[in-house]
């Protein structure tokens, strides 16, 4: 897996502190300039006429969309070239590594940070040409507008680990998708303060159901927010655990591609990316820390979150849960 990535990214400007700014991307170092296509003949596989022409319209104009998300004249261009990055990575096993992130944005509006739904789009193109789908979001916040475009097809099978309660709101046991898309949407809700020994214990019960989907493809919305140094949540993850989910996946699945969302503390996002690079192409880890553990009132939290969603699942998925051992 390779990056691919252009300096059109660093085009979107966001005001002076925003989180999500430039420096993010020239966190990662020096990468090759790729010839990035264009998404935009691609955005209406997900998003309307009518959310397509807003975000153009506010890059025009230089405007606020909600508190948080921000367009300025570049950024639509630099959108649908996000889009475009997406799409060749899920054509090449590759790493798309964009901004604007994208899996906040919905079919209908923009929203935390996100003009367009950069995975969200790449992976309707690839079930039109008759793919199954397996997204996996780790970012620590959940992907809403990912789980809204696939809530109601069994062509997609979507996971999500996030803390919760957080940013974006939703995000629970029972939100397991609709009509055809019933039990294709899990949704693991982590507690505050959760630590490697919860964040993989989840990674590893339920990426038996993922094996169970057998997709033709993995869609990775790699975001690294769940580390522990990230200011915008309050996981406890390490970087370790982002090498481990590149092995796991390497391990277990042939066809995987990557898109970044989020990771807001420039020192440590690339070393959680690098790790999950080194993990998927069997490389030694890039940088090791110490892991962390949860306190015991996380952990029966978080046991009796994974229990309900047992629950929920059971009629659509057979997966063993242990306990034992964290």
């Amino acid at each position: 897996m390779k990056p691919i990535y252009n300096k059109i990214f660093l085009e979107h400007q966001t005001p002076p502190g925003h989180y999500e700014n430039f420096k993010r991307l020239e966190s990662l170092g020096a990468i090759p300039d790729s010839n990035i296509i264009s998404g935009e003949p691609y955005l209406e596989l997900v998003h309307t006429k009518a959310h397509i022409e807003k975000i153009k319209q506010a890059s025009a104009n230089s405007e606020m969309i909600d508190a948080d998300t921000f367009a300025v004249p570049a950024s639509y261009n630099v959108a649908v070239h996000a889009v475009g990055a997406a799409i060749m990575a899920s054509q090449t096993n590759d790493f798309a590594m964009v901004r604007p992130p994208g899996h906040h944005a919905h079919p209908t509006f923009a929203t935390g940070f996100c003009l367009f739904n950069n995975i969200a789009v790449a992976t309707q193109k690839l079930v039109n040409e008759g793919k199954r789908v397996f997204i996996l979001d780790f970012d620590g916040h959940l992907g809403d507008g990912t789980l809204k475009a696939f809530y109601n097809t069994d062509k997609v099978l979507f996971w999500s680990l996030h803390q919760y309660p957080a940013f974006p709101g939703g995000g629970f046991v029972n939100e397991i998708g609709e009509g055809k898309g019933k039990g294709y949407s899990i949704n693991v809700p982590l507690p505050p303060e959760s630590g490697d020994d919860v964040f993989m214990h989840a990674i590893n019960t339920f990426m038996t159901i993922a094996e169970q989907f057998n997709p033709d493809i993995v869609a990775v919305s790699a975001g690294f927010d769940a580390h522990i140094e990230d200011p915008l949540l309050q996981l406890l993850v390490s970087a370790n655990s982002y090498y481990k989910i590149g092995q796991l996946l390497k391990s277990k699945f042939k066809t995987i591609f990557a898109v970044l969302e989020g990771g807001y503390n420039t020192t440590y996002l690339p070393k959680c990316l690098y790790n999950f690079l080194a993990g998927i192409n069997g490389e030694e880890i890039y940088y090791s820390e110490n892991e962390t553990n949860s306190s015991s009132s996380v952990l029966n939290e978080y046991h009796l979150r994974i229990n309900l969603l047992q629950k929920e699942l059971d009629p659509y998925w057979k997966f063993p849960i242990a306990l034992d051992g964290i």
